[in-house]
This record gives C-alpha cells, structure tokens and sequence, in this order.
C-alpha cells in the first residue's frame, strides 16, 4: 500500500478508506452482505481477483474479519469494532453525494438499484409467500430483470426464477433510480407516466409498503436544482 508518509489522521486514513472500490465494500457490509458472492453482487464492475485483494487489504489493516460458514466451505467477512467505526465517515460521504452531486448517465445503473432496493427492503414487512417481480428496462443492456421479494431477503435475478409473475414493472433506468434514490414517489412516477406497474392492485399497493428507497432519501438535492 502506497502511504503518503504522513502523520495527518486524514493522510493514514485516506490511505486505507480512499482506496478504489473500498467505501464501497465497506457499504455493502454495512448493508448486510457477509459472503464474497454478496458482496460481489453489489459491485458490478470489480474483478472477483481484485475485490479478493481488498478484502485482504481490508483484513490486515484491522477493519475487516472473516469467520468461517456453517459447513466449513469459504469464508464469510465482517466489520471489526474499528470497521464499524467508520459508519459515520461512509454516511458522511453519502450524504454529501446526494446533496451536492447530480445525476449523470453512465450512473444509472438499473442492476444496482434493484440490488440496493432489494438490501434497504423492510424484513418484518416482507410478504409470507414469495412475489415475483418482473422489471421491463427499455434502455437497459439485460432488458429485464427479476426480482423475488421472499423472507428472510429479496434478491435479483438475471434469469426468471420458476414462479408466476405477480407484477410487471416498465420503466428506464433513469426513473428507476430516481424512484430508488427518492427524487420521486412511485405513485406520482406512475402518474406521469415514467414508470407502468401491471398487476393486481393489492400488490401494487404492498411494494410500495416494502420499503427500499436509499438511506438518502431525505437528503435535499442542491445539485439537482442548480
């Protein structure tokens, strides 16, 4: 690891924490992703050989820890108390971003908002049978997505899983991130006609009971209105 060869706590901090990819790794175990694979998940973009070497990185400067799983098979990664520590550094950082910084294209990614709705959903709301959510994305490379809102954690699937779809979703990128990041309501995205929900009414209703905007939702958007 380079280091600046300074004292300054901002300088060893930064050495460690402003690495590429690592607050976002730091996030995703903050949201509950515990296995590579889940980790991995919410990183698209990031070779499994270099999120492998951050995670090691991660271990040796004392944030991170792997335990063992249940069958003995891998590993699984958690915050150290000194991981955990820098839950106000990342809000900070989230919170500055989503006031300040606009929304630009090659940021609107449909996957990771699905993923992120998917970690942010309420798990004591979540419905006692599985629904199954088909995401109709125009602009999108995949076209479409799937995800399955299931006890005990709703996923995205790039392939359908072998269930009845219970809604249909339509709607570009664009507007499913703004939807995610709270810029807009889903009732009034639908009412303007940027996003379509097909499906039984009471299950419209309940996916906007689920939950699953950003932490950041109520952050005002300066960048935005300028």
């Amino acid at each position: 690891m380079k280091t600046y060869g300074q004292y300054c706590p901002i300088a060893r901090g930064s050495e460690i924490f402003a690495e590429r990819w690592t607050p976002l790794i730091v996030r995703n175990l903050m949201l509950g992703c515990h296995s590579f694979s889940e980790i991995h998940a919410g990183l698209p973009g990031i070779s499994r050989t270099l999120l492998t070497q951050r995670l090691r990185t991660l271990g040796r400067a004392g944030v991170v820890e792997t335990r063992p799983t249940a069958n003995g098979r891998g590993s699984l990664y958690y915050l150290t108390p000194q991981g955990q520590d820098l839950h106000d550094v990342v809000h900070a950082l989230g919170t500055w971003g989503a006031r300040w910084l606009e929304l630009a294209p090659p940021d609107l990614d449909a996957g990771v908002a699905l993923w992120s709705m998917c970690r942010l959903m309420e798990r004591d709301r979540l419905p006692e049978r599985p629904v199954l959510i088909r995401f109709e994305i125009p602009d999108d490379a995949r076209k479409r997505l799937w995800v399955l809102v299931q006890r005990p954690e709703p996923e995205v699937c790039r392939r359908p899983p072998a269930l009845d779809e219970d809604l249909v979703v339509t709607a570009s990128s664009e507007w499913l991130v703004k939807w995610h990041m709270g810029r807009i309501s889903l009732r009034e995205a639908r009412r303007r006609g940027f996003v379509t929900v097909e499906g039984p009414a009471s299950v419209v209703r309940a996916l906007e009971s689920w939950g699953g905007l950003s932490t950041y939702a109520d952050v005002p958007s300066v960048g935005a209105a300028r």
